[in-house]
């Protein structure tokens, strides 16, 4: 006798149910994200999703981390592979142009827009210390660039690696609401003008 089965189907992928989520909460934010668009999304009930991810905010969290292994890590890459901040902030000013629009996926960075208008705390922190892991990154970068005299010596670190975050954070908003990658190239271009001379 065949009885019905509740739970996982056989076939369930998490990797690609990952992927799924991640478009989701990417596109709406995790605020707007409900459960029942995420089943819809993921194509399975929401006993399933459960079962699968535990609740919202921890199916979120390895969102997160696919999200930063797949898309997000250009930043340290090209900081570690770089001869000099300024190069790789121009990298990663460039390249952030060219993820940012990418029509394969929603636009922007979804680090820094899926917070927006949430309520709950949690989420909010845990994406805000993310960003923030990122200037560290800047920050000691541009200080070693000091140090080396690759960067003058009066050079306030800290601010140049926050200025760096607000246009990586601005482009981010700016191809949500419509901007090209060209336009962000220019945008790039203009920031790195900006950047002080040893």
């Amino acid at each position: 006798m065949v009885t019905g089965q509740r739970g996982r189907p056989r076939s369930f992928d998490r990797d690609a149910a990952l992927d799924k989520a991640m478009l989701a909460f990417w596109e709406r934010g995790y605020e707007a994200t409900s459960i029942a668009d995420l089943t819809a999304s993921l194509g399975i009930g929401a006993p399933s999703l459960y079962a699968a991810f535990g609740d919202k905010r921890k199916l979120f969290d390895e969102v997160v981390a696919v999200y930063g292994c797949r898309y997000g890590d250009f930043a340290s890459v090209a900081l570690a592979e770089e001869p000099t901040a300024r190069a790789a902030v121009a990298r990663i000013l460039r390249e952030a142009a060219e993820i940012y629009t990418d029509p394969a996926h929603p636009r922007g960075c979804m680090v820094i827009s899926a917070a927006i208008n949430t309520t709950s705390e949690e989420v909010a922190q845990a994406l805000r210390e993310r960003r923030n892991a990122n200037l560290v990154m800047f920050e000691s970068r541009i200080r070693a660039d000091v140090a080396t005299g690759a960067l003058p010596a009066d050079t306030d670190a800290r601010a140049l690696a926050r200025y760096a975050g607000a246009v990586l954070q601005g482009m981010s908003q700016q191809s949500r609401d419509g901007a090209s990658r060209e336009e962000l190239e220019a945008v790039a271009e203009r920031a790195l003008a900006a950047w002080p001379v040893a």
